[in-house]
């Protein structure tokens, strides 16, 4: 399936985008930038825009739940990771939320993280870059118009709440990181690396049971309790007062130092956390880090992420899986989540991934490959 007003997964030309942008991310310079780096090229390449400044936290969300989507035939999203998320958890609030989350989206990084840009410039062939020369080569994408379909997480917490996830859901050293390294915005993107060193000289075990469903296990039949509610359904999940299903693997470590559910490659535009690529449809990874590492061994982790390469390391400590869902209970309240770069309260929470269920400016049109590919773009006539 791919966007209506969108056929063979091209935005048309030209092109009429709506620009949400907040003047206060990263540095403050966003607006700046845009009007510096970003507006030229989109008046050369016959892209019409209109540019709102959110003024507050949730603006955006408020904003694409009231917008008539029809004049519009993308969203561009210019700041850090978690405009996107306000805006992704806004299109699924509608009413018409089946055929809102389709309306095309653009990542043009402005904030501190910029994690789900630097994915994209990723799997358009760019070398790994930041700041500028990262904004500039993601206003190059939009300007050629082409889309790829991406995966959404649900998710669900135990008092209730669900929402969604386009890059990322962590707990314990990460998501610290990013909660004490706010007070750092200014710097940019080296707050995390400051964050990093403040959190080693403190680090913390976090306990809790970890469960998940790795890709490829087959399920004798359907949770006989599946989650209803508004929204793509759930069939792997069933309500958190239950025990996770039998073919479900459950960690037998319940003492953590890092928990991390990522969708895509990158988790900031200097962290390439997932070197083994792009997330097959209805996949994602999820990265744990067993309590019992040393300082050193997770800072030499860390440096080694900047450069994808970690993973050679071979740290026993830290784990990988592909996995399709998971369920994450923390034994007490403290530390916090941090989804998509946005805190959230520390209580139990499972996830499932849907393929392909977004359609996002990208250097290439082809969807991931794998387990549904529901909405791949016909290919192009010769």
């Amino acid at each position: 399936m791919e966007p209506a007003d969108c056929p063979r997964g091209l935005l048309p030309r030209p092109c009429r985008v709506l620009v949400l942008l907040n003047p206060r991310s990263g540095k403050g310079k966003a607006l700046q930038l845009f009007q510096s780096r970003v507006q030229p090229f989109l008046e050369e390449a016959e892209i019409s825009f209109k540019l709102i400044l959110t003024e507050r936290k949730n603006h955006a969300r408020e904003l694409v739940c009231a917008e008539e989507l029809g004049r519009w035939d993308a969203l561009a999203v210019m700041s850090g990771d978690g405009l996107m998320h306000e805006v992704v958890n806004g299109l699924m609030e509608r009413p018409d939320w089946e055929t809102a989350i389709q309306k095309p989206l653009c990542s043009l990084p402005g904030g501190s993280g910029n994690a789900l840009a630097a994915s994209v410039n990723h799997y358009a062939g760019y070398e790994q870059v930041t700041n500028e020369d990262l904004l500039i080569n993601c206003t190059l994408l939009l300007c050629r118009r082409r889309l790829s379909p991406m995966n959404l997480l649900s998710l669900h917490t135990a008092s209730g709440l669900r929402l969604y996830s386009v890059l990322s859901l962590s707990w314990g050293f990460v998501a610290d990181v990013d909660l004490e390294s706010e007070k750092y915005r200014r710097l940019g993107e080296i707050r995390f690396t400051v964050g990093t060193f403040f959190r080693l000289a403190s680090l913390r075990i976090y306990q809790g049971q970890l469960a998940y469903l790795p890709v490829g296990t087959v399920a004798s039949k359907r949770p006989a309790s599946t989650l209803v509610q508004k929204g793509p359904v759930d069939t792997h999940l069933v309500p958190l007062e239950e025990p996770v299903p039998s073919h479900w693997t459950v960690v037998p470590e319940q003492d953590f130092v890092l928990v991390l559910v990522l969708l895509h490659t990158h988790l900031s535009s200097e962290l390439f956390a997932a070197p083994m690529g792009r997330c097959e449809a209805g996949v994602m990874h999820l990265f744990y880090v067993r309590a019992g590492v040393s300082r050193a061994v997770l800072l030499r982790l860390f440096l080694a992420m900047q450069k994808g390469k970690h993973m050679e390391l071979d740290c026993p400590y830290l784990v990988h899986v592909p996995v399709v869902a998971f369920r994450l209970e923390p034994r007490s309240q403290r530390g916090v989540f941090s989804v998509d770069g946005e805190l959230m309260v520390c209580e139990a929470v499972q996830g499932q991934v849907h393929p392909n269920y977004l359609w996002m400016v990208c250097g290439s049109r082809d969807a991931p490959s794998g387990r549904d590919s529901r909405r791949r773009p016909p290919p192009e006539d010769p």
